[in-house]
């Protein structure tokens, strides 16, 4: 029954495919713009308090959306789903705010790309289907790259905002790999399991800094400010919500692909508006994170082509 549907369920046109990708490469521009933002912000407040204003800002946006378009209560599961995902992401978001702290945000951009690796990883190990040997050679050179772009002049231990953000990339590589299975093929509609996510950051960010975000409230300029919603509509409620709406309709492999061009979003910002530098092991070691990214994914895809 499962081959005979497979085989009769009617193809999604070129055009969607392509729609598809689109929007999850806008998403991969406008991420890769966060890492400066936060920067900017972590240096006038705590990271807690610019996540707490962040989600408050996308929960207030994502409540006016849900009743505009007078979207359904979520179900049980709905809610369950949207917590758990909202867990995952909180915790993303504070490694990598808290990371960027500490490190560049070209380096916080690039370390993150990993995820290209690590969510084809973990979709193998849940499906007990390993993937070919090249694919672990294209796994290391990524590895030797971060450890390349971490070494500054010389070779040394990374330091905590490099390691943090090494966290992020395998905690977004769970959360990836989690929405499409828990999300695809459910009817609930996109706002409607965002939603939960955004409150959970809300809550959970505002609880542990009540006093910081008052502080940044009340001494934030107006450059501040934009900062922020920026971060609230454009990297959380659009990236949410065009997140989600995207892996419902392709592969969590596909997916970080695509958004795994963020590096080079988060360089050309880093690099023109941030004043940042990159040195020439720095440069060598972006280029192989990126090669072995894009390498990695590309024997993915025709593996999993050969398993079908």
């Amino acid at each position: 029954m499962t081959t005979i549907s497979t085989l009769t369920r009617p193809r999604p046109p070129v055009l969607g495919r392509y729609r598809v990708d689109l929007v999850l490469l806008l998403v991969a521009v406008v991420w890769g713009g966060s890492y400066l933002s936060a920067k900017v912000l972590t240096d006038q407040a705590s990271v807690t308090a610019v996540l707490a204003l962040r989600f408050l800002v996308a929960a207030l946006a994502l409540v006016i959306v849900w009743m505009v378009r007078r979207e359904r209560m979520p179900s049980r599961r709905a809610l369950g789903v949207g917590v758990l995902l909202g867990v995952t992401q909180s915790s993303i978001l504070w490694l990598e705010t808290q990371g960027v702290a500490f490190t560049s945000a070209t380096n916080a951009g690039l370390i993150i790309s990993l995820t290209i690796i690590l969510t084809p990883v973990l979709e193998s190990v849940a499906a007990r289907r390993w993937l070919p040997r090249p694919f672990f050679v294209a796994a290391v050179l990524a590895v030797v790259g971060v450890a390349l772009l971490v070494s500054g002049n010389g070779f040394q231990a990374p330091n905590v905002g490099d390691v943090l953000i090494l966290a992020a990339a395998l905690v977004r590589a769970l959360h990836v790999t989690m929405m499409g299975h828990l999300t695809r093929g459910r009817p609930d509609s996109t706002i409607t399991l965002t939603l939960p996510q955004a409150f959970v950051g809300a809550v959970v960010f505002t609880a542990f800094d009540l006093p910081g975000l008052v502080a940044a409230v009340t001494t934030f300029d107006l450059a501040a400010w934009l900062g922020v919603l920026y971060l609230g509509l454009a990297c959380s409620v659009f990236a949410f919500l065009a997140q989600m709406w995207a892996i419902r309709r392709t592969s969590a492999a596909r997916a970080s692909l695509l958004m795994g061009t963020e590096p080079i979003w988060a360089v050309l910002v880093g690099v023109s508006l941030g004043s940042e530098t990159l040195g020439v092991l720095g440069a060598v070691g972006a280029a192989l994170i990126i090669v072995g990214t894009f390498w990695g994914q590309r024997i993915e895809a025709t593996h999993r082509l050969r398993a079908r």
